[in-house]
């Protein structure tokens, strides 16, 4: 698909994957960062062209129709939603570790919101000639870690709608829905699982993106999630052994 000249809208977009991202896109097009914290947009926006700021909490009905709204004035439409706001546990199941309201607080942010999004702004992408969401996942919406379960749990669940939504909107839209499943990233979400040590730069979480949505590659395995499906997603025992030992 066209990749400039577009109005483009990242959740979580102050910093790691989302911020990357914006930094990638934002020379050719017109990028709309939004968070819950507006001095950490702010400063993120601080320095980059074509970045603007909304600061909204997206679990927040109210904040999402507000944001709905400033996008449909401000801007006058929107091209492409980029869904990648996140919130994870790190945690085992044997533990004594409230883990109803974790998973109630993972599907909140990783679920719930990425779909009242998808469905507040589909008509504005409609009547575009040519729109896109994406729904950033995780190499743990295929293969579930230990630590993370309930965040494995939620990003399965957007994986199975990811692809539900897209094959519903190829059908009488020109909306393409993509899907961005990074492995273990250094972030400042992954530093409780060892991110900042083991984890890839969020740039080239960003750049592999920039590639599929030029190349129309709808799901974009970076990284070692690709090594994970290919060798051994035939082989769940063998794909489970490896993302958790």
């Amino acid at each position: 698909m066209n990749i400039t000249n577009n109005t483009i809208l990242i959740t979580g977009g102050g910093s790691g994957i989302g911020l990357e991202i914006a930094k990638a896109l934002s020379p050719a097009n017109r990028i709309i960062i939004v968070g819950r914290n507006k001095e950490k947009l702010d400063a993120a926006a601080n320095g980059l062209e074509n970045v603007f700021t909304i600061q909204a909490d997206i679990t927040n009905e109210t904040d999402v129709t507000r944001l709905y709204e400033e996008v449909k004035t401000t801007f006058g439409g929107l091209n492409i939603l980029i869904n990648n706001a996140g919130h994870a546990y790190a945690y085992t199941l044997s533990e004594n570790s409230d883990m109803y309201s974790k998973a109630v607080a993972e599907f909140t942010t990783n679920y719930f919101a990425p779909i009242r999004l998808t469905e507040k702004f589909l008509p504005l992408l409609k009547q575009q000639n040519e729109a896109a969401i994406v729904n950033v996942s995780s190499i743990v919406g295929f293969v579930p870690g230990s630590h993370v379960p309930t965040y494995s749990d939620s990003k399965a669940a957007l994986h199975s709608h990811t692809r539900l939504l897209r094959y519903e909107l190829a059908k009488d839209t020109h909306i393409k829905v993509f899907e961005l499943m990074p492995p273990l990233v250094n972030t400042d979400l992954s530093v409780e699982i060892g991110g900042r040590e083991n984890g890839i730069p969020a740039s080239d979480v960003a750049n592999d993106l920039v590639k599929a949505l030029q190349e129309d590659i709808y799901e974009i395995r970076v990284g070692n999630t690709e090594l994970i499906y290919n060798n051994f997603f035939s082989a769940t025992e063998g794909a489970f052994s490896v993302m958790n030992n």
